[in-house]
């Protein structure tokens, strides 16, 4: 059964495509539903689906903390001393009372 230009400027359309008039005069839409036939017709059991063909896996790292214990290397960069020997950055107050 060929398709009218009007079912395929419908289909055009669901799928986002913008097609001419005149690639609409020349497409020939049912060979490309013929071959989506004989895809249907291959016999796929016992094949898992995949949701990529390229099954790329990112590497993975132990999660171990590699820099811990480094409080007082951190607080030697503190412009202001004030906050430092309590263990934390003195800043100015931001806000009036």
């Amino acid at each position: 059964m060929p398709f009218s230009k009007q079912q395929l400027q419908k289909f055009a359309d669901l799928i986002k495509l913008e097609i001419t008039e005149e690639k609409l005069e020349h497409m020939n839409i049912d060979s490309v539903i013929e071959w989506l036939d004989k895809l249907q017709k291959i016999d796929t059991t016992g094949i898992e689906p995949m949701l990529n063909p390229a099954e790329h896996k990112l590497p993975r790292r132990a999660d171990i903390v590699t820099d811990g214990n480094i409080r007082d290397l951190v607080l030697a960069n503190a412009p202001d001393n004030a906050g430092v020997s309590r263990g934390y950055f003195a800043v100015p107050k931001v806000m009036d009372e």
